[in-house]
């Protein structure tokens, strides 16, 4: 039994000026996520991911900084905030353990609603 959790994005699954390769990258990983888990599922291995929506870190900093992208940000997400990366620990926990020995190949996507709201 293993499991295999990868961080990808929010920006897999949706467009944003001015971040394409970036996008590309994170969408790439969705899929390789999914794939990987019907290559791995024979041998009890699960893979699944979480897509962080917009976060406060180092690289996202200048966004928040921005006002205009600040209040883009929390107009559009239903939270209507930036979430903290202490709040990616459930899910992280819920995919490492027994709880979810039958999710394969899914993204949980931790974003204050933003992904719902498209």
């Amino acid at each position: 039994r293993g499991k295999i959790i990868n961080i990808c994005s929010l920006q897999s699954e949706l467009g944003r000026k001015n971040i394409a390769p970036y996008a590309a990258s994170k969408g790439g990983l969705r899929m390789l996520t999914r794939g990987m888990a019907v290559d791995w599922a024979q041998h009890n291995i699960q893979v699944n991911g979480i897509g962080p929506g917009y976060f406060v870190t180092e690289m996202t900093q200048p966004l928040k900084d921005n006002p205009e992208f600040d209040a883009w940000l929390c107009g559009r997400t239903p939270a209507a905030r930036w979430g903290d990366p202490a709040e990616l620990v459930g899910a992280a926990v819920f995919l490492a353990s027994g709880a979810s020995s039958f999710v394969n190949g899914h993204i949980i996507y931790v974003d204050g609603g933003m992904l719902a709201a498209v």
